[in-house]
């Protein structure tokens, strides 16, 4: 956005920054952002950042003297970290692997509605966390936090802007859209 906005100075932009799914037609934006597994097939979506993935971390601590987690059918038998969603439910921990998919309920003590707790809980041993890779990079670097599954976790497609259709865009989203689709063509 910044690089957007360093390049068209005049054009003002507003973000509202939301932890729940919100109708950007009802609501009066021009665009949004999420994954596009959230996207409805009457939008137009485009890629704004990198694939993502999603990976279960858990300190050494945790792992030490427990057998090597080689499922997620394991999963049960751990203290698992989960995280509550805006809109009430839990977080599914999905898993993927020579096309087989699967998603697993897990257990545990320990509930929160945020991801860098979650992080931060499995740094500190409870359990195994379920957190996207760029968050979990510098503790995984640091050796602060191991990979488990990683065989079950690829990665998969990340953040897009999405619009209606059918919506008359402005100059300015129109403008946006054109930078985004010039910039994911350099890439």
């Amino acid at each position: 956005m910044l690089e957007f906005m360093a390049a068209f100075p005049d054009v003002r932009v507003e973000i509202v920054s939301e932890r729940r799914l919100v109708d950007i037609a009802e609501n009066g934006f021009d665009c949004g952002i999420r994954s596009s597994e959230n996207i409805s097939e009457d939008m137009v979506a485009i890629p704004v950042g990198p694939m993502q993935q999603h990976i279960v971390v858990a300190a050494p601590s945790y792992v030490a003297g427990r057998p090597p987690l080689r499922s997620p059918a394991e999963l049960r038998g751990h203290r698992c970290i989960q995280l509550r969603m805006p809109g009430g439910g839990l977080y599914a921990w999905e898993f993927e692997r020579r096309g087989e998919a699967l998603v697993v309920e897990t257990t545990g003590g320990l509930v929160l509605d945020n991801s860098r707790l979650t992080l931060a809980a499995a740094v500190h041993g409870y359990g195994l966390a379920y957190v996207t890779k760029w968050m979990a990079s510098a503790a995984l670097e640091a050796g602060v936090l191991v990979e488990l599954l990683g065989e079950w976790t690829p990665p998969y497609p990340g953040l897009h802007l999405y619009y209606p259709r059918h919506r008359h865009l402005s100059a300015s989203m129109r403008a946006f859209v054109s930078f985004l689709r010039d910039r994911n063509q350099r890439r």
